[in-house]
């Protein structure tokens, strides 16, 4: 039996790769809230500090998207792995303002390292794979939070400053070198002004497109609201946890993380790859983050058994929701300018996580976490207002 491209060694390669990068983030949304809020930083502020580095990668993804599509990944790969690694070294010796400027440069690194992969999957599989690449893409950035929080919250009680500083230059040196021995392929293909049909209008005009593009602009308010659950989550719940009995952070982001994984390991030919809108679908992780949000909100009442609900509910709405919308609009928008709007998209993923933590972070200092949840729950209510008036139009 013929194996198939998407779990051949070259795409695990590239999966691996995935994993090393993403895995100072498991630790470090766990550490830096606590850090952030252990010198004195308001949810205000420790919301600033963590909505950078996604904010940072939206307003980036567009260019990266651009700049891969003319010059190809391999290029500029390398010098985002040195950046990365750079930005991980603050952490540990910088306060706030170095916090944010860690942000800042992680979030351009991000920016650039993955598109650079999920680019690669998106042109080297067939039609029939693409969906499950993405969704195994998206599965070994989401793995490192299996362990991640376990080994944040041991370096935070136990491990002190020199384990933090151990764990992550281990992280960046290996990074680096399988970086920089993995081949990366994507875009770079322009060789012709025909080819090179979305440079018109430029960057700002392409922002403009995820309202006029009627597909980006359905998947891109549905991804933008959901994010922002989804980073309301990432940037409290190591802070909320100790409010909720027998609540765990680490427990919660590792069950949350392990749904996400299993799900997309054992059911990712589930998710739709013909390029069909696919409304009870998409309803359906909308719903499973709703009744999450809503366990969350109740959570610090009703204890334990709403918390980590709320985690497994969590965790399938995350697995499934972002790769079922991607492979959608990998089908449905113009190839000419497929790069850079699919680019837009992931920025809208992006920017709403961010707002996960800056604008929620203002409200649970004004509402406590669980009103701040609570919000979320009427926001993913709104979602499927959006979610029908934008499907009427496009389909």
């Amino acid at each position: 039996m013929k194996q198939s491209r998407v779990t051949s060694w070259t795409f695990i390669r590239l999966y691996g790769l995935a994993f090393l990068f993403f895995s100072a983030n498991s630790i470090l949304a766990v550490v830096l809230p606590l850090r952030s809020e252990s010198i004195g930083a308001s949810n205000a502020t420790i919301g600033w500090i963590m909505g950078t580095y996604m904010l940072t990668c939206m307003f980036f993804r567009p260019l990266a998207g651009r700049f891969i599509q003319r010059y190809g990944a391999a290029r500029i790969l390398r010098i985002i792995l040195l950046i990365n690694g750079f930005a991980l070294l603050l952490y540990p010796w910088t306060g706030l303002a170095g916090f944010f400027a860690a942000r800042l440069l992680q979030g351009i690194s991000t920016a650039f390292f993955s598109m650079s992969l999920q680019l690669a999957i998106i042109d080297s599989l067939s039609d029939e794979e693409r969906s499950q690449g993405i969704s195994l893409y998206s599965l070994f950035t989401y793995m490192p939070g299996i362990i991640g929080p376990v080994i944040a919250l041991a370096l935070w009680d136990w491990g002190g400053m020199d384990a933090f500083v151990a764990v992550l230059v281990v992280i960046a040196a290996s990074t680096g070198i399988f970086g920089f021995t993995t081949p990366v392929e994507a875009g770079g293909q322009a060789t012709n002004e025909s080819d090179r049909q979305p440079e018109q209008g430029g960057i700002w005009r392409s922002f403009a497109q995820a309202v006029t593009v009627r597909p980006l602009a359905l998947c891109t308010w549905l991804m933008l609201g959901a994010s922002m659950v989804f980073g309301a989550v990432t940037v409290f719940i190591p802070l909320y946890a100790s409010q909720v009995a027998y609540g765990n952070a680490g427990l919660y982001m590792m069950v949350q993380a392990a749904v996400i994984v299993v799900a997309r390991l054992v059911l990712r030919k589930r998710i739709p790859s013909d390029g069909i809108w696919r409304p009870r679908f998409v309803q359906g992780m909308i719903a499973l983050a709703l009744v999450s949000a809503l366990l969350l909100a109740f959570a610090s009442t009703v204890g334990p058994l709403a918390f980590y609900a709320a985690a497994l509910f969590m965790g399938f709405a995350q697995a499934f929701l972002y790769p079922a919308l991607t492979t959608y609009l990998t089908f449905s928008l113009p190839k000419a300018s497929r790069n850079v709007l699919l680019g837009l998209f992931i920025a809208s993923a992006d920017l709403g996580i961010s707002l996960g933590g800056l604008v929620m972070g203002p409200l649970a200092d004004r509402l406590s976490y669980s009103g701040m949840y609570g919000v979320c729950a009427v926001l993913l209510i709104f979602l499927f207002g959006v979610e029908k008036i934008y499907r009427n139009r496009v389909i």
